[in-house]
């Protein structure tokens, strides 16, 4: 799965969170995740509600907090995020926007990431925006998102260190460092914050894929203005409209243990999938040829990705062609919770369904049963979704 942030009105943390449940994320789902980082269930409120902006629906998650002007240094935010039980990506995910917000701050003030006090991106509103949109991204399974150019507004905001210009400081560290491409606002006010930033920094590539459309969502930023405040969120898969490429290189000299770094480099990269096959080489050696299948267009990222992070001399590119199912996302209700399960269409028909592990896997850990129990169980509420079969048996008299 891949996603496409359209961004006619900017970003922030809660346009973010409404584009993932208005696409398809439970709730229930984001309750689920905040619950996990151990807060005070008094201290904070999470709301979604349809609004309009500008006569466009859209859906606007709102978080609203009791805490008072809050402090917090990066060591702080991390500590919650490595407490909490997430997913390791989404973990990882969000420590990685705190870590860059850091980096934007310390420019700014002229000091160091380790000693910059968190203001506004410091409070519980910030945290559960962005570890929520992380926790998000990994749920609906988006391996790449990508972002259209950023509209950055115009005037003055209001912080914690007074009237400041529009970009705010830190945001415009965060899109240069980015190299986010910028486009003229359609009005004046704060479109991009610092949490929006942040979270572009770290999760999007700036370009527009090739896609096959699934579904989308309409965040709605909090501001009702004279155009859509909103964003939208477009999934689906890779490379449907465009043509394949499959890149592949030999490898018998490297440490098996790096195999799984590169893996995850080449997906994030863009890869639409990555695949390792064992091989009888030279002098009898056993080796691996190391295959991602992706857009033409990621040809020479993806051949870089290969040649500067494995120990290969060289690697093979060769033009494809493939035909999809269309795939997406449902929650199905098991006895131990609901699972994620991937539905799969060939046009209309609803050809297949099936668990997702990982969610299998939280759900066992939880219940304190074994993984095929729940896969077991979510085998059997996915076979509801299905049609039933055509009725083949045919009546009449002997012959």
């Amino acid at each position: 799965m891949i996603g496409y942030l359209d961004l006619p009105a900017g970003l922030s943390g809660d346009m973010l969170l409404g584009c993932l449940v208005d696409a398809g994320w439970p709730i229930a789902r984001l309750h689920d995740r905040i619950a996990a980082l151990g807060l005070p269930r008094e201290a904070y409120e999470l709301r979604a509600e349809d609004v309009t902006r500008a006569g466009l629906r859209a859906l606007h998650v709102s978080v609203t907090t009791t805490e008072g002007h809050a402090h917090r240094h990066l060591r702080d935010i991390l500590a919650i995020i490595d407490a909490a039980d997430l997913p390791e990506r989404a973990r990882c995910l969000a420590a990685e926007v705190f870590g860059h917000l850091a980096e934007a701050e310390a420019s700014v003030h002229g000091t160091t990431p380790d000693r910059v006090h968190f203001h506004e991106v410091g409070a519980l509103d910030a945290i559960i925006d962005i570890v929520g949109a992380a926790c998000g991204i990994v749920d609906l399974q988006i391996e790449t998102l990508f972002a259209s150019p950023v509209p950055t507004g115009s005037g003055w905001v209001c912080c914690a260190h007074g009237h400041i210009p529009v970009p705010a400081p830190a945001t415009l560290a965060l899109l240069r460092a980015a190299a986010a491409p910028i486009c003229p606002s359609p009005g004046s006010g704060e479109m991009v914050t610092p949490t929006g930033a942040a979270l572009l920094r770290t999760l999007c590539r700036f370009e527009q894929p090739f896609m096959q459309l699934q579904s989308v969502g309409i965040g709605a930023g909090c501001r009702d203005d004279q155009w859509p405040n909103v964003a939208r969120l477009w999934l689906g898969t890779a490379g449907a409209a465009g043509p394949m490429v499959e890149i592949e290189t030999n490898i018998d000299d490297m440490n098996p243990q790096l195999f799984d770094a590169v893996q995850k480099r080449l997906v994030a990269e863009g890869a639409v999938d990555v695949w390792m096959t064992p091989v009888q080489m030279k002098k009898a050696r056993p080796g691996v040829i190391l295959s991602a299948l992706a857009p033409a267009s990621l040809e020479s990222d993806l051949a870089d990705v290969m040649l500067r992070e494995t120990t290969t001399l060289g690697v093979r590119v060769k033009s494809v062609r493939r035909h999809e199912a269309r795939r997406a996302l449902r929650q199905v209700a098991t006895p131990h919770g609901e699972v994620t399960v991937k539905l799969r269409w060939r046009g209309d028909e609803l050809i297949g369904a099936s668990p997702e592990y990982d969610t299998c896997a939280e759900r066992a850990a939880h219940a304190g049963v074994p993984v095929r129990v729940v896969y077991e169980e979510a085998v059997a509420a996915a076979q509801n979704l299905l049609p039933a079969p055509a009725d083949d048996s045919r009546t009449g008299g002997s012959a």
